[in-house]
């Protein structure tokens, strides 16, 4: 039991490191087309998120061609974002529920078609947290930050230990319950066929009695 609840303390870490890091990353869109990103973040957790088209000309205005629609939706679709022909722009809020959470963006059709560079930075969990501002209000040390960090990190795997825990205890209760419908429906059957069983050696006898063969 120890070696398994230490196996699963191991998994756990990685998986909060792992989605707590969130993702950055560059791609191109095409005009007139979309492209979606899904992240699935957990209820509750705080979720915030950054793009902007890069400019092909540096220090010059955007072009009109570089403009897009952006959407972010719950895994229900519920919006809680819309950023309507921007280049840049920015989001942030707290799940209210579990599952892959999507933004999309569109990019206006243009002719000629023109080829746009996105740079997209999301993040949730404790990697959502701005640190450097944190460590400017409070003037702490870097260790500080990290046992912030640290505790954070810790306090997300304590909560995805009970919610694990809760499904365990609702698995067991849910075992139990159909294991005791099915000892009630054994009953009942064998009671059944014992009835039947019952029914049947009577009418023999009745039978036998008529024919005058007992």
């Amino acid at each position: 039991m120890c070696g398994l609840n230490l196996g699963l303390i191991v998994i756990m870490i990685g998986l909060v490191v792992e989605t707590e890091t969130g993702e950055s990353m560059r791609f191109e869109l095409d005009s007139g087309k979309t492209k979606c990103i899904a992240e699935d973040i957990k209820a509750n957790a705080m979720t915030v998120g950054k793009y902007s088209i890069v400019n092909p000309s540096e220090g010059q205005p955007f072009p009109d061609s570089h403009k897009l629609v952006v959407r972010v939706s719950s895994p229900k679709g519920n919006n809680y974002h819309l950023g309507d022909q921007v280049d840049s722009g920015t989001f942030a809020f707290t799940a209210a529920e579990s599952g892959d959470y999507t933004t999309c963006f569109w990019a206006n059709k243009h002719k000629p078609p023109v080829k746009m560079t996105i740079e997209f930075d999301w993040k949730s969990g404790v990697a959502a947290k701005d640190w450097s501002k944190v460590a400017t209000k409070g003037q702490v040390e870097t260790m500080e930050i990290e046992l912030k960090k640290l505790y954070d990190t810790v306090s997300a795997i304590h909560e995805e230990m009970f919610y694990l825990r809760e499904r365990d205890e609702e698995m067991q209760e849910l075992n139990k319950e159909t294991n005791s419908k099915m000892a009630t429906l054994s009953f009942f059957s064998l009671l059944l066929c014992l009835s039947v069983a019952g029914l049947q050696i009577w009418h023999l006898k009745s039978f036998f009695e008529r024919k005058k063969l007992l």
